[in-house]
């Protein structure tokens, strides 16, 4: 269940992300008050989640998916571009998060 705690938080952090994005430096109502709520609950999804999951290993998840997501995010939606060296370095970061989860020890409580 921690994980899927995780997971809920990964996704209203994204969530917060773009919705700080879409709030123009926070001159738009809807996307700012979207902006709070997300991250708002994102962080309680986070403590619950870090009640089982190591710290470490939860941030870097957290981090590491939340990155890869946003980063999808504004492709699709704000029409950014990612160079190659971008997508290099994403990669990277899903590569050390897979390694965390498969080989460290940390993942175990």
């Amino acid at each position: 269940m921690h994980y899927t705690y995780l997971a809920i938080a990964i996704i209203l952090e994204v969530m917060g992300t773009s919705s700080m994005r879409a709030s123009d430096g926070y001159t738009k109502p809807l996307p700012t008050i979207g902006t709070i709520v997300a991250f708002l609950a994102c962080f309680y999804f986070l403590s619950l989640a870090l009640k089982a999951v190591p710290l470490g290993l939860a941030y870097a998840i957290w981090a590491g998916v939340g990155i890869v997501l946003t980063a999808l995010i504004s492709v699709v939606f704000f029409h950014d571009r990612l160079d190659l060296p971008a997508i290099i370095g994403i990669c990277l970061i899903v590569v050390g998060v897979v390694v965390m989860n498969l080989f460290s020890e940390t993942t175990i409580r």
